[in-house]
């Protein structure tokens, strides 16, 4: 699925960044976050750094009122290293997010009460997910792309 599909007749759009930057390719989601908060200054688009709880920012999405909900999250899905796949979060991989405390799954069933929204998981396959170490320069390329691509497309390709 090609960035412009998925933000066709989107009006108002959510994107959480998911992860611990102290679990080395965990911080895929919070890089992307942290990058696209300076280049989306949209009123219309809300950025979300979740760290390790997207959970907790369950009001905040509420109130947004969006249309299309994007998590952005490192996920094991046998993939090659930095490999990117764009899913349902209530699907199998929502299921894969070893690292935080409540699945994917759980939260989009929450949320689909309160709102009425599309909901994509966009995953990046990690390497190494140990403690205190760093995102690997793969992870850093991968966000930035990703990054850049979601700001372009919903900047217009400005």
């Amino acid at each position: 699925m090609e960035l412009e599909e998925l933000f066709q007749n989107a009006k108002r759009i959510v994107i959480c960044g998911i992860g611990n930057e102290l679990r080395g390719d965990d911080a895929f989601g919070v890089l992307v976050a942290e990058m696209l908060a300076e280049l989306v200054k949209s009123p219309n688009v809300l950025v979300i750094n979740c760290g390790e709880v997207p959970e907790s920012y369950t009001g905040k999405i509420v109130d947004f009122k969006p249309d299309l909900i994007i998590f952005v999250d490192a996920v094991d899905f046998g993939g090659e290293h930095g490999e990117l796949v764009v899913a349902d979060p209530e699907g199998t991989l929502g299921e894969a997010v070893s690292t935080h405390s409540l699945p994917l799954k759980f939260l989009v069933q929450y949320l689909k009460t309160k709102v009425n929204a599309k909901f994509v998981l966009i995953g990046c396959q990690p390497r190494s997910l140990g403690l205190f170490e760093e995102p690997s320069g793969v992870i850093r390329e991968r966000a930035e792309m990703l990054a850049q691509a979601i700001a372009d497309s919903l900047n217009g390709g400005e």
